[in-house]
């Protein structure tokens, strides 16, 4: 592959579509030879920029850079780019191999097929390249169009929800596989989805996109772990979110009181030193345990709990706990074996670490992030 040394930038951009602003001042660079996502729920911009991106739109504002090349105003077919879509748009008519040589056959390259059979063996189809598309499972077309779309040498590839159209355990093959693809050569990969665990599983750095805007940008520990906005916080895994006050901000700790108890939260996670604050919690960082038997020095303790569901999922069983404030906060723990489940009805305490959890600006919506079946498309 090309080493182009070329990071992909959007300086300002935005994309107006009428009065609708669909993407709105976007800056961001994308340095040459990561696996960047845009992740964020249907509608919230990120496909647009991957088409301005592509030079399938063009902005109504800002520019995009490859390197130090402006390619805002270029046709698609001159930009280092190109594009896996949903729909692998393969020929139907000729074979894997001569698919994946297309664009290379049209340019006119003399050692086509050395180049071809060595992209089809880095998609791990070689044994299948006489076959028609038709032949091929549907994990195994998407491997056939990144093939023909990597041929090409791109300083960027877009990947537009690539692996929408399959199912689940064949979509988390698809995951690993791209993954080890992108390692293998020093091309840029900007994959576009919606599914968070995709998104995580890939990629180096994702941008959350809400509304036009990325609410944040970071590796996809550091967004799960330590979120800034409550957006982020839901659209990233499930997080329980506890109306509390900030009391102390002199020590290393943030205190809060968390409706009548004080529990602490370390200060490089609480993003509000002040008044109102939503403590975050994710289920699975919260210990549950009968209620007054377990030592809790050094943890944050809420207790007052009382179980009122118990879902076994297999790896995990999840818990629903009524507090006195007559909130209910999700607890998942793991199936190590190490102790008898509780009940529906047992009294607990609920118990973390307060590294494990995150303080935000109260004024910010509770439910921003949340999943819906529209989001899902």
């Amino acid at each position: 592959m090309a080493d182009t040394g070329k990071d992909l930038r959007l300086e300002g951009v935005t994309k107006r579509f009428g009065d609708f602003v669909a993407v709105d001042d976007l800056t961001l660079t994308v340095p040459q030879g990561s696996f960047f996502a845009l992740l964020g729920p249907s509608g919230c911009g990120k496909t647009t920029t991957l088409r301005m991106v592509a030079g399938l739109e063009e902005p109504s504002a800002g520019r995009v850079l490859i390197g130090e090349e402006d390619v805002t105003h270029l046709r698609p077919y001159k930009r280092p780019v190109n594009t896996v879509f949903q729909s692998y748009a393969l020929f139907p008519h000729l074979t894997i191999f001569e698919n994946v040589a297309f664009g290379l056959r049209r340019r006119g390259t003399k050692d086509y097929k050395q180049k071809t059979m060595d992209m089809i063996e880095l998609v791990q189809l070689a044994p299948l390249a006489a076959r028609k598309p038709a032949q091929l499972s549907g994990g195994q077309q998407q491997r056939v169009a990144l093939g023909r779309a990597l041929i090409n040498e791109p300083g960027v590839l877009l990947l537009d929800e690539p692996l929408g159209a399959l199912d689940l355990k064949l979509r988390r093959q698809m995951q690993i596989e791209l993954k080890r693809i992108q390692t293998e050569i020093d091309v840029t990969f900007v994959h576009v989805t919606h599914d968070q665990e995709e998104a995580m599983t890939m990629a180096d750095t994702i941008a959350v996109m809400n509304n036009g805007v990325i609410e944040q940008m970071g590796s996809p520990d550091d967004l799960y772990e330590n979120p800034v906005t409550t957006f982020v916080a839901n659209f990233l895994g499930q997080s329980n979110l506890i109306m509390s006050d900030v009391i102390d901000t002199a020590n290393a700790d943030v205190v809060v009181d968390c409706h009548g108890q004080k529990v602490g939260v370390v200060r490089a996670r609480s993003h509000t030193q002040d008044g109102k604050a939503w403590l975050g919690v994710r289920p699975e960082k919260i210990r549950v345990g009968a209620a007054g038997v377990d030592d809790h020095a050094r943890s944050n303790i809420l207790t007052g709990g009382r179980i009122t569901d118990v879902s076994f999922v297999g790896v995990s069983t999840q818990y629903l706990v009524a507090m006195p404030w007559g909130q209910e906060v999700m607890v998942f723990e793991q199936n190590t074996g190490e102790r008898k489940p509780l009940r529906n009805g047992d009294e607990v305490d609920l118990t973390w670490s307060p590294e494990h959890a995150f303080l935000l600006d109260a004024t910010q919506d509770a439910h921003a992030g949340m999943m819906t079946p529209e989001d899902a498309g």
